[in-house]
């Protein structure tokens, strides 16, 4: 099996959650190599904490290095398309944080980069690779349910830190670039079409960003959705999904943290009523591994960028709907 030599863009906090841990776990099939961060005294101490064995002096030196073949890149969301389009024009293939970038057109052009270089590009949305979340494309894609009339997604934490990088409008912040792009990708992904957005409202945190945001949406069907998420508002913790169709109904608990103890599936139809419980192994996990593989060319690309840029297509809709400036604008 070949080894794929990875390097990291920035020490942020989800590096050991999303790469390092779940790199322990596949040491036959990627090695981390490298960090580079804007502080070299934040990454040499980040390095050795987590026993990665170099630290580039710059991003783009880490972009460059010859010894490197994929790269990570958690940077602040204003940065995702700067870097990754580097890196790939660089020649590595990218597991880029979500959302993919500020807006749509980055999305695109970062798409497009990805097909120039001939590298793999993947958006982390790690829930998607989850046996829960192929459970409940199953579920509904089976015909259980019926014909598929609504949706729900609701993704709801609170973060109290107003200087945090999700409160700031110039690096791509806001509730909805955070969680509540998990909540348009879900309901995406279970419809198997795009949406329209027929009504959003936002509470915020500062002028342009959102700590709260709830919209309705329809589908070419006759079918409707909506959402919420929230990152400061009376809804402190919320986060559950529905699917409801002609012949019955999936609750899904915890649909975008699947490893936490307390998620679960149950399932209402003329099938009768069941529980599902579904692998803690965490979803990080087996993104990493569906990422190396695909790197190889032994696996398909599940959060392509393509579908990134429809994912943004429907936020940025969001944004404007709800009066809002989409990010990057």
């Amino acid at each position: 099996m070949n080894l794929l030599r990875m390097g990291i863009l920035g020490a942020a906090r989800i590096v050991p959650a999303a790469v390092v841990r779940p790199g322990r776990l596949m040491a036959r099939e990627l090695r981390i190599e490298a960090l580079a961060a804007r502080d070299p005294v934040r990454a040499r101490r980040f390095a050795r904490r987590f026993a990665i064995p170099r630290v580039a002096a710059s991003y783009q030196e880490l972009v460059e290095d010859a010894g490197i073949e994929a790269v990570y890149n958690p940077l602040p969301n204003s940065l995702h398309a700067e870097w990754t389009i580097r890196a790939l024009e660089a020649g590595k293939h990218v597991l880029c944080e979500k959302p993919l970038g500020c807006n749509a057109l980055q999305a695109q052009d970062m798409n497009e980069a990805a097909i120039q270089a001939g590298r793999v590009l993947m958006e982390g949305f790690h829930y998607r690779h989850h046996p829960l979340a192929r459970r409940m494309g199953e579920i509904v894609a089976g015909g259980e349910l019926g014909e598929l009339r609504h949706l729900e997604a609701h993704f709801c934490a609170p973060l109290w830190n107003r200087s945090d990088i999700r409160y700031q409008f110039a690096l791509g912040g806001g509730a909805t670039m955070d969680l509540g792009c998990y909540c348009i990708n879900l309901i995406r992904f279970l419809a198997g079409a795009e949406p329209e957005v027929v009504g959003a409202r936002a509470l915020l945190a500062s002028p342009q960003v959102d700590r709260y945001m709830e919209a309705d949406f329809r589908f070419a069907n006759g079918a409707t959705a909506r959402m919420t998420c929230s990152l400061w508002s009376r809804v402190w913790l919320r986060t559950w999904a529905l699917a409801r169709g002609t012949k019955g109904e999936m609750r899904v608990r915890l649909p975008f943290q699947p490893h936490h103890f307390l998620r679960r599936l149950a399932v209402r139809s003329q099938l009768g009523t069941r529980v599902e419980r579904i692998s803690r192994e965490r979803s990080y996990t087996f993104q990493l591994r569906a990422f190396a593989a695909a790197a190889r060319g032994e696996g398909p690309v599940v959060t392509t960028a393509e579908d990134a840029a429809a994912n943004l297509r429907v936020l940025d809709a969001v944004y404007t709907k709800a009066g809002l400036k989409p990010r990057g604008a």
